[in-house]
């Protein structure tokens, strides 16, 4: 069964108010002056990673097709708009039956990107394509953020596994988003049941600090989770003494304890005490899960720490200091007139300052040496070279408004895992640093 099928109250029913009222008003003037029937070329894309980032994660591409897909105008939306004066009355017979059938390709998800790259490329009608730029850049904007972070945590972690766990650090809607991109990005699993629910993310998750102080006793703690859980669990041992916790800990599971968990202290001091108490004690294979408001720093300081697994929240959940990624959806081209057919000419905005933008409808691919590592990222108008006819990154997601690149989340995961890995080894290095591919235009 495909969890994604089944619906949550995390869904909503509409995702046409997701939106600012600008779009709509731009609509009304341009059915009003004819103009919004022009065929027209949108492209999102970021002219700068966040300060010190090497690279870029694309992720959120399956939401926005979910959003593209239940922008719906019910009766209660349009009555919304109509009490508020939003919109004039031909406006809203024109948005009733609004589909958007119009085509969208763009990076697949997971794939890595760089400043320039043109992530997103959606074509239709003026009024169809705009009235999507909210939501596309809302979803996109948070879900390549955390991607992004997840990266960075996983290449820190060298293997070792990693929960998702900052439902708690953000709004409720925003962490099953997060745990999805964070399962992108690399992350093996999440405490969020509603992401395990809606994505089928592996969930995990045993006992917090409240549960031992609910007990008269630690033991009596550990006794009542390994009674109900089996001694496969993990126990968290940093409530009072750690050393007396794992000892009894041991004592009551025997050597076939999964886990411990340490939340707090010096994680890189603990953890080795604690890895050489378990194995006195005849634990072996006990492994140590560490929590405690860990970041990719963190993670790479406690590299030679006998750790197996991380848990991180809140530097997840907020992009690790960068909760967005700057990305803009911008008007590339338009037909020269409303006729069918009409030819595409390039527009863009003219600016003194950083938002320049180029115009023209643009393709998108990643050149490769002898080695096949990654040397930059090339962005082009017109035919592509054919040298580079097999290296494009845009894939096909929506055509005819019909949805045709969907795909399941594990597909995205192991894409970014693949696309990282063939970029040159200073993209996981954690100093600051530019993009670790040049741009070029031709």
């Amino acid at each position: 069964m495909n969890t994604a099928d089944l619906g949550l109250p995390v869904d909503v029913p509409s995702t046409a108010l997701f939106t600012d009222q600008y779009e709509f008003t731009m609509v009304q003037a341009a059915l009003r002056a004819g103009t919004a029937a022009r065929r027209s070329v949108f492209e999102v894309f970021t002219r700068r990673l966040p300060e010190g980032r090497r690279y870029g994660v694309v992720a959120g591409t399956g939401r926005v097709l979910d959003a593209v897909e239940n922008f719906r105008f019910d009766a209660r939306v349009l009555g919304f708009l109509r009490e508020r004066k939003i919109v004039d009355e031909p406006t809203l017979d024109w948005l009733a039956s609004y589909r958007f059938g119009g085509d969208i390709w763009g990076y697949p998800e997971g794939e890595v990107y760089f400043p320039g790259s043109p992530l997103l490329r959606v074509e239709g009608s003026f009024a169809e394509c705009v009235l999507l730029e909210t939501v596309i850049l809302s979803i996109l904007n948070h879900d390549s953020a955390i991607a992004a972070a997840a990266s960075r945590m996983s290449s820190a972690a060298g293997g070792r596994r990693l929960i998702e766990m900052g439902a708690r650090r953000t709004h409720e809607l925003s962490a099953v988003a997060s745990a999805r991109a964070a399962y992108v990005g690399g992350f093996d699993s999440t405490s969020d049941l509603a992401a395990g629910f809606r994505y089928g993310i592996p969930t995990v998750g045993t006992s917090a600090h409240a549960f031992t102080l609910l007990h008269d006793s630690e033991r009596d703690a550990f006794r009542a989770q390994v009674d109900s859980l089996g001694r496969g669990t993990t126990l968290l041992v940093d409530t009072y003494d750690v050393a007396e916790a794992v000892r009894t800990a041991v004592e009551i599971a025997g050597p076939g304890l999964g886990a411990v968990r340490i939340d707090s202290g010096d994680l890189l001091l603990v953890a080795h005490r604690v890895r050489q108490q378990l194995d006195e004690l005849g634990a072996r294979d006990t492994k140590i899960t560490v929590t405690s408001d860990l970041d990719e720093y963190a993670i790479a300081s406690l590299a030679a720490a006998p750790v197996d697994g991380y848990g991180v929240g809140t530097q997840l959940v907020t992009g690790s200091g960068h909760p967005t990624c700057s990305m803009v959806y911008k008007l590339v081209a338009r037909a020269r007139s409303g006729e069918p057919g009409a030819p595409l000419e390039a527009v863009a905005k003219k600016s003194l300052g950083a938002k320049s933008s180029i115009g023209g409808r643009k393709w998108a691919a990643r050149r490769r040496d002898a080695e096949s590592v990654a040397e930059a990222e090339v962005v082009g108008l017109g035919p592509v070279p054919a040298e580079l006819a097999d290296r494009q990154l845009l894939v096909e997601l929506v055509r005819g408004g019909e949805i045709v690149g969907r795909e399941p989340l594990d597909a995205a995961r192991r894409r970014h895992i693949e696309a990282r890995a063939a970029l040159p080894m200073s993209a996981i290095q954690l100093s600051r640093g530019e993009p670790v591919l040049p741009t070029e235009y031709v």
